[in-house]
């Protein structure tokens, strides 16, 4: 199998301005077709997206979007709107009758809640949706969801070269034949970021950070990329672009991309969830 056919399209740059190394702002439309576009000739099936995305859902739904596996993300419905009315909205903006995979934005309100989750069960039961899952940030949230039994088709977890926190949980997942989706790749642009950019909060990274640069240069990106491809657990690589040129360099540097040793270094959380970084 090719690492290529392993990469979904992430879509928050095209709804908001987002990343911590973002300098143009959220993606033109114009851009966005070119992306989706580029990204179907490669053969990539899968876009990720969210009704929190700003507009993501409605450009999306502007270019042919039933050409692509779309898994899309509820809020709790105690925020106001039902679960039924924000999944029929979704299919609204995106021009689509149906998802491939809709997850929890905020898992653990299932728990209180369940009568969410039990709605979802009935979009999946009634063929709207393939599979169900949930977005986690902490593996703590996996643990909670288990012991409550809600218990996911498919899952989405940040995954890098830094962070690896959710390896157990992706493996014992697969082994359940959940489908297990990775985002964070490039933790939001910080792999290719001057460490004189960074506020002293970043310093534990400056080492690791010039290494890499310096060793790898204009591979860095296919490089890390590779790295989360390679991993056996890991269905989709969720990847995150702000323009067409890059989805291409990084498809296309894969083929000659060096593999990267695994890190030895041991990151805290609060370093490697971008929740808790501040802001520049």
């Amino acid at each position: 199998m090719k690492l290529a056919s392993k990469i979904g399209l992430g879509s928050v740059q095209f709804g908001l301005s987002y990343g911590i190394s973002n300098t143009v702002g959220q993606t033109s439309n114009e851009e966005v077709s070119r992306i989706l576009d580029i990204a179907f000739r490669y053969g990539i099936t899968t876009i990720d997206t969210a009704a929190s995305y700003g507009t993501s859902e409605s450009i999306i739904g502007k270019n042919e979007a039933n050409r692509f596996d779309i898994v899309s993300k509820f809020m709790p419905s105690s925020f106001g709107v039902s679960i039924k009315e924000q999944f029929e909205n979704s299919l609204i903006a995106l021009h689509v009758n149906q998802l491939y995979g809709y997850l929890a934005h905020r898992p653990l309100e299932l728990i209180a809640n369940k009568k969410d989750w039990d709605e979802v069960q009935q979009l999946k039961a009634s063929n709207k949706i393939a599979k169900i899952g949930f977005s986690l940030n902490d593996p703590k949230e996996y643990y909670l969801l288990k012991e409550a039994n809600i218990i996911p088709d498919i899952v989405q977890v940040p995954f890098n070269y830094f962070d690896s926190r959710f390896t157990e949980i992706l493996m014992e997942l697969k082994e359940k034949g959940a489908e297990t989706h990775t985002r964070s790749t490039f933790l939001q642009g910080l792999f290719f970021m001057d460490k004189n950019q960074l506020s002293d909060f970043f310093r534990p990274f400056f080492h690791e950070l010039e290494y890499l640069q310096a060793t790898y240069k204009e591979e860095l990106s296919a490089s890390l990329l590779k790295y989360v491809l390679k991993q056996p657990f890991i269905d989709k690589v969720i990847l995150g672009v702000e323009n067409a040129n890059q989805l291409k360099i990084n498809i296309d540097g894969l083929a000659t991309a060096s593999y990267l040793k695994p890190v030895t270094n041991q990151f805290p959380d609060a370093l490697i969830m971008p929740v808790h970084w501040p802001r520049i």
